[in-house]
């Protein structure tokens, strides 16, 4: 019997189970002999990290993709990305129906939890939608890719390259086979190539404001009154952040003399470098050569992610969203939280001011211990932990000479940043008791 149909455990626990059993299953692959260009495979560590990061979509590397994997050794990250990014659940309920089994009750149960389904209904026709999605999206952008690497690179690696770039972009994963020239440059040749850098932020985009989203602009259309409320606020909330780390990359960090650049390379760098922290892990400029401030700013919105049941991590923007509509009723007086003529549960609220203080005291904690166990500089530490936890994959360059306890606990933040963090808190609480009463009110003076 599959593990997802064991009675004995909760939808959150399977999700869990079956990130870390994929993660098993690709670092034996990538052990293997032919994996690496020396034809001596990746040792336990590496391939443990490496896989970690292509299943959890983050794009951490510990050795330069292009330079250290073969063919056969990119197929197989291409692979785990390409899971990671549809998730364990969902690439189970495909296999299911190719196999012509039945999805029963239980197993809708679990894909609706997987992929933060409202509704359990048609959630087997959703599945098959956010594959055909898939397909067409990842191979309408490495068409657009190859007709720039394939006249570079030539037929044959210029269709692999716009391939593995398309799916990684899509999937927010940020893994790039660039380094030939210059190891984990990632786009910092192509900054100047609008063709190359709107596609794959047009990718990162798709990805990241997540299945339910598309699946309503795919029902709706121009018709934004009859979109759910989620959909609502992850298109709001991704144009917002979206235009408003455009204007601070563009005026405050791009437009200084020693970039260089002129007016359409400064917005094209700067649009480029709003979408990708949100959990896709591409650069087109020299991360170490922001200002201290715009480095900061980058932290942010790693943390902030993509939206619910998308191909990105972080503690996603619904919860930004939920925050700021909650700050927005205390302040104008209201009693209940409110957004586009609907009213928010509490629940809501208190689930996302939870998951908010659980990623911070994460991200701190991981920073500070990065720092401690390796001597690393404090805005160093602090980005790739925020990097780590919403499976960015954006580095300022110390991931590869991490210690072994370094490594692990970044692993640990990816991991966590994948699932997400109501599924590992509903993990261990799902077998807890639960009160039937509820003790006496009183209030508490806050502030």
């Amino acid at each position: 019997m599959p593990f997802w149909n064991n009675e004995r455990l909760s939808p959150s626990q399977i999700i869990i189970l079956g990130y870390f059993l994929l993660i098993l299953c690709g670092t034996g692959l990538l052990m293997l002999p032919s994996t690496t260009r020396d034809g001596l495979g990746a040792d336990f560590g590496d391939a443990l990290f490496t896989a970690t990061s292509a299943i959890t979509v983050t794009g951490l590397v510990v050795h330069d993709t292009m330079r250290y994997w073969s063919f056969f050794g990119q197929a197989v990250i291409l692979l785990l990305i390409q899971m990671g990014g549809l998730g364990v659940i969902s690439m189970a309920v495909a296999v299911a129906v190719l196999a012509g089994q039945k999805i029963g009750f239980r197993m809708r149960y679990v894909m609706q939890e997987s992929i933060s389904a409202p509704h359990l209904a048609g959630i087997v026709r959703l599945t098959g939608f956010i594959f055909r999605t898939v397909l067409a999206v990842e191979l309408a952008g490495a068409a657009l890719l190859a007709l720039r690497f394939c006249p570079d690179m030539g037929l044959g690696k210029g269709l692999w390259m716009a391939l593995f770039h398309a799916v990684s972009a899509f999937c927010n994963a940020g893994f790039d086979l660039m380094g030939e020239a210059q190891p984990y440059s990632s786009l910092t040749a192509w900054r100047e190539d609008a063709l190359v850098c709107l596609v794959i932020a047009a990718l990162i985009t798709l990805g990241g404001i997540g299945f339910l989203t598309m699946n309503d602009v795919r029902s709706h259309g121009r018709h934004l009154r009859r979109y759910s409320l989620q959909s609502k606020l992850v298109l709001l909330s991704s144009l917002v952040l979206t235009a408003g780390g455009f204007l601070f990359y563009f005026f405050f960090e791009f437009q200084k003399e020693s970039w260089n650049m002129s007016l359409p390379q400064a917005a094209l760098a700067a649009l480029f470098q709003a979408v990708s922290p949100r959990t896709a892990g591409f650069n087109s400029v020299d991360l170490g050569a922001l200002h201290p401030i715009s480095q900061l700013f980058t932290i942010l919105l790693m943390l902030v992610g993509a939206a619910p049941g998308s191909t990105g991590g972080g503690f996603k923007v619904t919860t930004l969203a939920v925050l700021v509509l909650g700050l927005m009723a205390i302040f104008l007086h209201r009693n209940d939280v409110r957004g586009f003529g609907r009213r928010l549960p509490d629940m809501a609220l208190r689930k996302a001011s939870g998951l908010f203080v659980c990623y911070l005291l994460l991200f701190l904690a991981g920073g500070m211990l990065l720092s401690a166990l390796d001597d690393l500089p404090l805005m160093t530490a602090f980005f790739e932990s925020a990097s780590a936890i919403g499976t960015v994959g954006l580095s300022l360059g110390a991931t590869p000479h991490l210690s072994d306890t370094s490594r692990m606990l970044i692993m640990a933040l990816m991991y966590f940043g994948r699932v997400g963090g109501l599924t590992v808190l509903f993990a261990f609480s799902s077998n807890m008791r639960q009160d039937g009463f509820r003790y006496p009110a009183e209030d508490v003076a806050v502030g």
